[in-house]
C-alpha cells in the first residue's frame, strides 16, 4: 500500500499543476474598467486595489490574491526600481498563471509585470 502511495503522488501533483494555465495582456484598474468600459483610459496607479487583465479583447479580473501580488508587483516594477524618479509607463503588461473560474476571474498563481 505505502509502494502504490508513493507511485501515485506525483501523478495527483503533475496533474494539479497541469491545471494552471497562462495568459498575457494589458494590467488594468478593474474599478475603472466597471465604469468605462474601456482599456484605454484604464491603467493602473501606485493607489489601485483591484486589478484586470485584458487580452483578446476580453477582461478577466485578478482574485483577492492576484490583486495583492498585482499591487506588489507594480511597486518593484523593473523600471521604476532602475529610476525611481522617471515616471513609468502607464500601460503595463503582465504574464498572469493560475486558473479561471467560470465567472472570469482569475485565480492567479504567479504574476510577471513586464
Amino acid at each position: 500500500m505505502r509502494r502504490l502511495l508513493t507511485l501515485c503522488a506525483p501523478a495527483v501533483v503533475f496533474n494539479g499543476l497541469s491545471l494552471a494555465a497562462s495568459w498575457t495582456g494589458r494590467l488594468v484598474d478593474a474599478a475603472c474598467m466597471d465604469q468605462q468600459k474601456s482599456a484605454a483610459t484604464c491603467d493602473p496607479s501606485s493607489s489601485t486595489t483591484t486589478f484586470a487583465l485584458f487580452t483578446s479583447g476580453k477582461v478577466y479580473k485578478l482574485d483577492d490574491t492576484g490583486n495583492t501580488k498585482a499591487a506588489e508587483a507594480l511597486k518593484n516594477r523593473a523600471d521604476r526600481s532602475t529610476e525611481p524618479t522617471k515616471m513609468p509607463n502607464p500601460q503595463i503588461t503582465a504574464k498572469i498563471t493560475g486558473a479561471k473560474d467560470s465567472d472570469n476571474t482569475l485565480k492567479v498563481e504567479t504574476i510577471e509585470v513586464q
